[in-house]
């Protein structure tokens, strides 16, 4: 890649709130309709000077899509003259008015490689403090531990989960990891009444299941199930029957993912949840069975799996808080789920409606979930014989894939394209298959 000239937005510019909340966020298409409006920078100088074509400039301007690319966000960093620390990279070459060391393309594939790695944890450790989150756990092992240091560190684990939703398990499964092990370190070397006690073993439960999976979803599978039993046993010994069960739920979509039948563990995890269990996690629970009844190809135990499940998430609606490890469980996500299912069970036109129903206000700084949920889509679409729309699915999927610290999507992609192979005379599959060799 050749540096070009920079757009070099004015100072005026970077100094507007809008502009700022917007980098913070990484939303460049609002960065980039503000430049034209406020900096009188063309789109077509952004899209020369950034290496991003005119026509997506335009549409990222105007909301649609977004930047995910770790290298991509360096390079309009670079071109904009923005200064690293208003989006989480390491200090540009540039700044401090070293404008005459600008970035050139690199010397060989490793040294570029070895670049993005530095560029990717500054980027991570950038985002972990945007998150209001203390970069150092905040807690020293050894003291007297009363219910607001719990407290706190829930709060903290509950900040960091949201990592999550926009980085890979390669990128959160050591600082999961790390808080996991320091939460431990507190339990074992700390002084605790019993109410306590119980609150830091169901605390560190929960996030022995963040960091297991994490590494599931960076295809570390030993590492996943050891934390995901250590959950199981912690949570147990702390009388948590939620964390006890989504324990069990996520060794069953673990053994799923591998190849074995999960249906017996979550059928476990639901048949030993008591009504005491927040009708969101229930939610949680079922799904997952429905999810291992159809790898199983049990039609019916999906279905009935399902329905309750959507009628869990009616009664959450009625009965309000769930633990924050469950939040995300809602009827989009129901949706999703329930078309994943019927692709599995091979029913195309049920599960279609249901994805496109669900994928269509699905966020793509969510790269990671969409482009999984993407693959089912083509999956189903494929299935129905569209294999034209299964191929232009694949390619928006790989697009959103790249850059994401995540095996799952690239390993459905993966297998999408050697489905597409015979296929390659027709223009759109040609296409995606060019696209997935590159």
């Amino acid at each position: 890649m050749t540096y070009r000239s920079p757009a070099a937005l004015p100072p005026s510019v970077l100094e507007r709130s809008d502009v700022r909340d917007a980098l913070s966020r990484h939303d460049f298409g609002k960065v980039f309709a503000l430049a034209r409006k406020w900096g009188g920078i063309s789109f077509l100088k952004i899209a020369d000077a950034c290496d991003i074509s005119p026509e997506r400039v335009g549409k990222l301007a105007k909301g649609t899509g977004t930047i995910t690319s770790y290298r991509k966000i360096a390079v309009i960093a670079d071109a904009l003259r923005i200064p690293g620390s208003l989006i989480g990279l390491a200090p540009r070459p540039w700044e401090g008015g070293r404008l005459d060391s600008a970035p050139s393309s690199c010397s060989n594939d490793a040294g570029e490689a070895e670049d993005e790695a530095v560029r990717r944890r500054k980027f991570i450790a950038a985002s972990v403090v945007a998150a209001g989150i203390p970069a150092t756990f905040p807690f020293s092992a050894g003291g007297r531990i009363g219910a607001t240091t719990v407290e706190r560190l829930r709060e903290r684990t509950a900040r960091l989960r949201r990592l999550d939703d926009f980085l890979g398990g390669a990128d959160t499964y050591p600082i999961y990891l790390g808080e996991f092990e320091a939460t431990t370190s507190l339990l074992k070397k700390s002084s605790y009444n019993e109410v306590v006690g119980r609150a830091l073993l169901s605390l560190s439960a929960e996030q022995a299941q963040q960091a297991g999976w994490a590494a599931f979803d960076a295809g570390r599978h030993p590492e996943a199930e050891r934390l995901y039993r250590t959950a199981h046993h912690m949570a147990i010994q702390a009388e948590d029957q939620a964390l006890m069960c989504n324990s069990l739920a996520f060794l069953a979509y673990q053994q799923v993912s591998t190849e074995r039948s999960g249906v017996e563990l979550a059928s476990a995890s639901c048949e030993r949840m008591g009504r005491e269990v927040p009708a969101t996690v229930r939610a949680l629970l079922l799904e997952r069975r429905a999810w291992a009844h159809a790898r199983a190809g049990e039609t019916k135990e999906t279905e009935r799996a399902l329905a309750e499940g959507e009628a869990e998430l009616i009664r959450s609606s009625e009965t309000g808080a769930a633990p924050h490890w469950a939040s995300w469980v809602d009827m989009r996500e129901h949706q999703i789920m329930t078309g994943r299912c019927w692709t599995e069970l091979g029913r195309p036109l049920r599960a279609v409606p249901a994805l496109e129903s669900a994928l269509r206000t699905f966020s793509d700084t969510h790269a990671r979930d969409k482009s999984l949920y993407l693959t089912w889509l083509a999956h189903a679409y494929f299935d129905a014989g569209e294999i034209e729309q299964a191929a232009v699915i694949t390619g928006r999927s790989l697009q959103l894939a790249n850059g994401v610290g995540s095996v799952r999507p690239r390993e459905r992609v993966q297998t999408l394209v050697h489905r597409l192979e015979p296929h390659r005379a027709l223009p759109e599959v040609a296409t995606v298959l060019e696209e997935a060799v590159a």
